[in-house]
């Protein structure tokens, strides 16, 4: 299995640094915050706009790209280079709807390009024609120069840079070769590519393993129901999604899905995947010997920052990515990193974090136009928020969305029986510090985020006492009012 960073690792999926007070308040050069002039010869680069280029084509480019609309500097002006052969879209689909069965209404493009996932207009590659977006498909960028400003792809193509945005996100961890870990049938995913290779295992398989408890594991061994599929769930933890869910909820979840036929290997070690005589893997081998049979592969053991090849511009050793402020600059002048690859200054904790999620993506993406183009200079105030959907497809008895909010340290208080809702609160030297709330309503899941940003004093002993989810909600919701009128 994937080792451990030395960092330390949060529950919740940030990864937290907490550097000294020069660290955070270094001054970057201010000529940063505004974008570069040039002037180049007009034959000389391949890409027409060069005043900003996004690299990278996922959530916090086609984010990024709706802000420069907004503000009237796309057209003509913007480039976004990407390694898929795609228009920005929404990725948590991925590993949701779009694994349904076709008799399940799966999701497909152009269903989910950004920026519906938000309510937003569906950017199709046709709306990026229409706003003056030049867009450069499947050629990743390769190398930087700083001092001349530009570019080079995987094709050879020499792109010019006025101003650069870094959006390259995640690559998923994987497998050493020597154990397996590109075997046919193994599978890992990232974007619209790896999801159609897995829908076309899927399509033949009988017995799935999934390696890892953490939301891929979670939410690819809901669709492998969906599919009817022999589902077998391996991790070294002793629970699943460790990092967030306390063991009395993740032990709930454990058994929604044992219900659905879905069984579970915690605390297994992986020597390595076996192949069958086709050459294909047939076996996921255990480091106590014993062999679990399996069709396919998937492996859902986190990601890694892509930052290559930019290393140049200042990486953080300790939560990996990027280093940028809070208004996402690098310590170039005239470069920033947004989404999954930026270390960036997570304000109300006061500590430094790498977020890998949709809802920072799309954030930090804004933030940080709005900071290039106008004269916005707060810094950005971010909101720890995760979630998860799944068994939401046709004829499915039970659909699961939960909610969390904040940050999951100190104490904590379950309310609820998990028919369907159930609440657990994280409570620290008596304020409430984060939530997560499953099938919630609407102005429940509205309450969330209120209750983790203002942190309210609350009774615990009131709160143990609550006789449902919506009475503990209520005691939450009164200790909140009594902080708004101080």
């Amino acid at each position: 299995m994937a080792s451990l960073s030395n960092s330390l690792q949060l529950k919740h999926g940030l990864t937290s640094w907490c550097p000294g007070s020069s660290s955070l308040t270094r001054r970057l050069p201010s000529s940063s915050i505004r974008f570069r002039s040039f002037v180049v010869a007009a034959s000389s680069f391949s890409n027409d706009n060069r005043e900003f280029v996004i690299v990278g084509g996922g959530n916090a480019a086609g984010y990024a790209a709706r802000t420069f609309v907004e503000h009237g500097m796309a057209d003509g002006k913007l480039c976004i280079v990407s390694k898929e052969a795609y228009a920005p879209y929404e990725r948590p689909a991925l590993t949701k709807g779009y694994l349904f069965p076709l008799d399940k209404k799966p999701a497909r493009l152009p269903g989910f390009h950004t920026c519906v996932g938000s309510g937003g207009e569906r950017q199709t590659p046709e709306w990026y024609k229409e706003k003056g977006i030049e867009m450069i498909y499947e050629d990743p960028v390769t190398g930087i120069d700083t001092e001349k400003q530009t570019l080079t792809t995987i094709s050879g193509k020499l792109l010019k840079y006025g101003s650069l945005i870094i959006a390259t996100g995640c690559t998923a961890s994987r497998f050493p070769d020597k154990i397996g870990g590109n075997l046919p049938g193994v599978h890992y995913i990232r974007d619209v590519a790896d999801a159609n290779s897995l829908i076309s295992s899927l399509e033949k398989a009988q017995k799935v393993v999934i390696v890892g408890g953490g939301y891929i594991g979670m939410e690819v061994a809901a669709a492998a129901v969906a599919w009817k599929l022999d589902t077998s769930i391996i991790f070294p933890e002793n629970q699943l999604l460790q990092r967030l869910f306390t063991p009395s909820l993740a032990q709930r979840y454990e058994e929604l899905y044992k219900e659905y036929g879905v069984k579970f290997l915690k605390g297994a070690s992986i020597k390595n995947l076996e192949a069958g005589s086709d050459g294909r893997v047939a076996a996921v081998k255990l480091g106590d010997g014993s062999t679990v049979e399996a069709d396919m592969v998937v492996i859902g053991i986190g990601a890694k920052p892509a930052v290559s090849p930019f290393e140049v511009v200042g990486l953080n050793n300790t939560v990996g990515g990027i280093q940028v402020d809070g208004l996402f600059r690098t310590s170039v002048p005239g470069i920033f990193a947004v989404g999954d690859v930026a270390a960036f200054p997570l304000k109300m904790y006061d500590r430094v974090a790498r977020v890998e999620h949709v809802d920072h993506a799309r954030r930090s993406a804004q933030h940080c136009v709005k900071s290039l183009l106008s004269a916005q200079t707060h810094t950005y105030d971010y909101l720890p928020y995760f979630y998860s959907r799944v068994f939401e497809y046709e004829g499915s008895p039970r659909k699961v969305w939960w909610q969390f909010f904040g940050d999951n340290v100190g104490e904590t208080v379950e309310i609820g029986n998990f028919d369907p809702k159930i609440a657990t609160f994280w409570i620290d030297s008596g304020k409430l510090k984060g939530v997560i709330l499953e099938s919630g309503n609407a102005e429940e899941f509205k309450l969330l985020p209120e209750l983790a940003r203002n942190q309210p004093s609350i009774d615990k002993a009131k709160l143990e006492k609550a006789s449902s989810v919506e009475e503990a909600l209520e005691i939450a919701k009164a200790s909140l009012q009594v902080v708004q009128k101080a």
